[in-house]
């Protein structure tokens, strides 16, 4: 596993749209304010054209998406490349992107949610760490959560273990100045399925967001099976989570997950808070779990800090990881092996 160099003070950060890029008077005023909380911190910021750019939800054709993250990745004063945000399209640009290069550029990659459609395939194609945590523009808000320093003590190195918040954003609300911060308004309560008092997972990180992953099986880009058969020893322990699933596509898109192989060698499962969950043939989501995942006889922990509904812990990409969930209570420590 090719870990790239932790990022140190001075060090330039790159921020990319390999997806949307953001236009809004409250996304600019929030990246703006994402700039200047990394640069007080010791560290130079460098965008790409399409950042501050946006048409149909793409902030540039594909090609100029995998040209500009290819420029970041070349660029010897950058050490962590992130992602400005989410959005719906940057699987278009896979075609484009020079995987190669990746591998011979090795940096932090770094986003969450339509980011897994470069993430994953950096780690399952080119054998190299990635981090699915928080988009550039998040670290905007006026005072920094914890999760968000976290985040940053991690890309630097420390060796930190992550525990579950006390509470977490079940909403999303409008934003008006951009540098909102998270609004709780719900308990955190990680669940076990399987009702253990004690959850214990081990394994080697891999996932990221369901409604992305379910469109890359299968595809060129898709070197699963292969992956885990060389980590295999480790065991495979795979984090999910989803924006828009409902139960039918949960269910059958982990079955096909399941039948495709990926769930070969698996250790255990944590699945995220959902962004929106619903039904419309009464399948909780636990339940759906249940229909699928049963059969593999391993542990599964679900309502995690992964995610969509804030704050988010920050996950590695193949790294040896170990995960405990007891009395709605957790923690996450990584090792870099």
């Amino acid at each position: 596993m090719i870990y790239p160099a932790f990022i140190r003070d001075g060090d330039g950060i790159g921020v990319t749209a390999c997806s949307d890029g953001r236009t809004s008077i409250p996304d600019i005023a929030r990246l703006e304010n994402a700039v200047k909380h990394w640069e007080k911190k010791g560290f130079h910021v460098i965008e790409t054209k399409n950042v501050r750019t946006s048409e149909k939800a793409r902030s540039s054709t594909a090609k100029e998406r995998a040209d500009q993250f290819h420029a970041l990745l070349q660029d010897d004063r950058i050490t962590a490349v992130f992602m400005v945000s989410g959005g719906e399209y940057l699987l278009e640009m896979l075609p484009f992107v020079d995987f190669e290069l990746v591998k011979r550029y090795p940096k932090w990659i770094q986003g969450f949610s339509d980011p897994t459609g470069i993430l994953y395939p950096v780690t399952v194609l080119c054998d190299q760490a990635t981090v699915y945590a928080s988009n550039f523009s998040e670290f905007g808000m006026e005072r920094w959560h914890t999760s968000l320093l976290q985040n940053k003590e991690i890309l630097q190195g420390s060796s930190i273990i992550q525990h579950s918040f006390s509470e977490y954003m079940s909403g999303y609300t409008e934003k008006v100045t951009g540098l909102e911060e998270y609004i709780y308004d719900q308990p955190v309560l990680w669940k076990n399925l399987y009702q253990e008092k004690e959850c214990r997972l081990q394994g080697r990180l891999l996932g990221g967001c369901l409604d992305v992953l379910l469109n890359l099986a299968g595809t060129r880009y898709d070197a699963t099976k292969e992956w885990i058969k060389k980590y295999q020893k480790d065991g495979i322990l795979w984090y999910l989570e989803s924006f828009a699933l409902n139960s039918e596509q949960l269910t059958l898109g982990l079955w096909h997950l399941r039948e495709a192989g990926w769930f070969e060698g698996a250790s255990g499962f944590v699945f995220g808070r959902p962004a929106m969950y619903e039904s419309y043939t009464g399948i909780a989501y636990e339940e759906a779990l249940h229909s699928v995942l049963d059969e593999l006889r391993t542990p599964v922990i679900y309502d995690a800090d992964i995610g969509h509904r804030p704050p988010r812990m920050t996950v590695v990409n193949g790294a040896l990881a170990s995960i405990t969930s007891a009395a709605g209570k957790g923690s996450l420590s990584i090792t870099y092996k």
